[in-house]
C-alpha cells in the first residue's frame, strides 16, 4: 500500500481521543446506520393504562400532567406510542413545546404512553442503553453527529424528517461490547455524581425557600412566624406602598439599531436574562460605547438598585446590582428600582420579591395571569411588609444573602461537573465529523 493511501486510511479511521488502557490496541470503531442497532417501536397505547410522558430538556421525560398541569384521552391517548424502561425517543414533531433534536432513554417509568410525534425504537440485546444514553447526549441539539437530522429538516427549521432519515443515521460503534460496558459505566458514575450535586442544591433551595415563609409575615398577619432573638419584641410589622419608599421607578431602552450597538467592551448593557432569581447572571452581558450611554439619560445604574424584570418570560425576577455592573445602563424590559435604604433595605425589598407573597402580588397584577408586562404605577403600589427597626431587614437581608451565596457556589460545583461530563464525552467519543465522513 502506497503512502498515501496508509495516510488516506488513518484519516478515516474512527478512533476518540481518549480510550481506556485495555482497548487502546482494539482497532478502530464502525459507524453503522441506527437501524442495524434497534428496532422501531410502533404498538399504540390503546386501552392500556399507561402515564402520558413529555421530554423536559436537559431531565428526560416528565408525566404530561406534571409538565402542562393536564393529561389527554380518548383517542389522542390511543395513538400514543407504548414504550418501556430502557426504551428510546425522539421527538420529530412540530410543536414547540418540546426540546426536538434530542434522544432521551426512558429511565423515570417502568412503561408510558409516549407522543406519536416521538420515534421510538428500543436497542437490540447486544448493545449497551448506556452507552447510547452517552452518545445521544453528547451530540443533541442538532450537533454533528445528527446533521443528517438538521439537514433534512424543513424550511421553517422544525426537525419533523422522514423515518428513514432518522434510523439512517450513522453511530460509531466500538467493536467490543466491553468498550461499550466501560464508557457507560464511567458516564454512569459521573451522572450519579452530578444527581447527587443536583439534590444538594435542590435541597438548598427548598431551605431557602421554607426560610423566606417563615422570615416574612403570612399574607394578612403582621408578625413572621420565626424572628431573630434581638427582635423577637421588637412590635409589628406593617405593611407600606414600595412607591413611598423609593426615590426612583424606571426602566430604559434599546439602543437603536440594536444589537449592532453591542460592543466588547464598555458600559454593562443589562437585558432580562441577566437578571435571575436574586443573582445577576452575566456570562452573556453586552457592553455599549460612551456615546450610546450618554444618550441614555436617567437609566444610569447604581449601587444597591434593585433591577425587577417587568416584561417577557422572566417577569418577576430580581436582582440587586453590585460593582460589576454599576455606571452600566438596562433595556426597556428591566426596571430600576431605586429605594431610600434608611428605610428599605435594597436586599430585603429583592428577597421579597422573588418570594411566593411578593410573586402573588406580581401575578395578581397581570390580566388573566399570564405574564405579560408590569408598569411602574403598579410597581409602585406594591404592599411591601416592614419591620419596625432597620437594623431587622438587614439582618434578614444577610441571612439570606448568605444562603444565596451558598447556592451560587453550590450551582457552580454543578456546572463544573457537567463541563467535565461534557468534555469527556468529546474525547471518549470519535469525533461527529470523522462519523459524517
Amino acid at each position: 500500500m502506497s503512502p498515501r493511501m496508509s495516510k488516506k486510511s488513518a484519516q478515516t479511521e474512527l478512533v476518540p481521543r481518549l480510550r481506556f488502557p485495555e482497548f487502546r490496541d482494539a482497532g478502530p470503531w464502525t459507524a453503522k446506520p441506527l437501524a442495524e442497532y434497534c428496532d422501531r417501536i410502533t404498538e399504540e397505547a390503546g386501552d392500556a393504562q399507561l402515564t402520558p410522558v413529555s421530554i423536559s430538556s436537559g431531565t428526560g421525560f416528565v408525566s404530561q400532567k406534571e409538565k402542562f398541569g393536564r393529561d389527554i384521552s380518548g383517542t389522542q391517548y390511543s395513538r400514543y406510542i407504548r414504550i418501556r424502561r430502557g426504551d428510546f425517543a425522539y421527538n420529530r414533531g412540530n410543536s414547540k413545546l418540546f426540546p426536538q433534536g434530542c434522544v432521551y432513554q426512558l429511565t423515570e417509568f417502568d412503561e408510558a404512553a409516549a407522543s406519536n410525534a416521538f420515534y421510538c425504537f428500543r436497542l437490540r440485546g447486544e448493545y449497551e442503553p448506556s452507552f447510547f444514553e452517552g452518545l445521544f447526549e453528547s451530540n443533541c441539539h442538532g450537533r454533528q453527529l445528527m446533521k443528517d437530522i438538521t439537514s433534512s429538516a424543513r424550511s421553517d427549521g422544525l426537525l419533523n424528517i422522514r423515518a428513514d432519515t432518522f434510523f439512517g443515521i450513522k453511530i460509531p460503534m466500538p467493536p467490543h461490547k466491553a468498550e461499550q460496558r466501560r464508557i457507560a459505566k464511567c458516564l454512569g458514575s459521573l451522572d450519579e455524581l452530578i444527581a447527587a450535586e443536583r439534590r444538594k442544591l435542590e435541597a438548598l433551595r427548598g431551605h431557602k425557600k421554607g426560610l423566606m415563609q417563615q422570615l416574612f409575615p403570612r399574607e394578612g398577619e403582621t408578625r413572621p412566624r420565626l424572628r431573630f432573638a434581638e427582635f423577637r419584641n421588637a412590635g409589628d410589622w406593617q405593611g407600606k406602598e414600595l412607591g413611598t419608599m423609593t426615590s426612583k421607578v424606571g426602566s430604559g431602552i434599546t439602543p437603536r439599531g440594536g444589537t449592532a450597538n453591542y460592543k466588547d467592551v464598555g458600559r454593562p448593557f443589562i437585558r432580562s436574562q441577566n437578571v435571575g432569581w436574586g443573582c445577576l447572571i452575566l456570562d452573556d452581558v453586552v457592553y455599549i460605547d460612551e456615546e450610546t450611554h450618554a444618550s441614555f439619560d436617567g437609566t444610569e445604574i447604581e449601587q444597591g438598585d434593585v433591577l425587577l424584570n417587568i416584561s417577557g418570560a422572566s417577569i418577576g425576577r430580581c436582582a440587586v446590582v453590585d460593582e460589576r455592573i454599576v455606571g452600566g445602563n438596562v433595556n426597556q424590559h428591566v426596571c430600576i428600582i431605586r429605594t431610600d435604604p434608611d428605610v428599605l433595605v435594597p436586599i430585603m425589598l429583592s428577597q421579597f420579591l422573588i418570594s411566593d407573597l411578593g410573586q402573588r402580588q406580581i401575578d395578581q397584577c397581570q390580566a388573566g395571569g399570564n405574564r405579560q408586562g408590569l408598569n411602574f404605577g403598579q410597581i409602585r403600589s406594591f404592599s411591601i411588609p416592614i419591620p419596625p427597626l432597620v437594623a431587622e431587614q438587614q439582618r434578614i437581608a444577610g441571612c439570606l444573602s448568605a444562603l444565596d451565596a451558598l447556592i451560587t457556589v453550590q450551582a457552580e460545583k454543578l456546572e463544573a461537573l457537567r463541563t467535565h461530563k461534557r468534555g469527556l464525552m468529546q474525547d471518549l467519543f470519535p469525533s461527529p465529523e470523522e462519523v459524517g465522513a
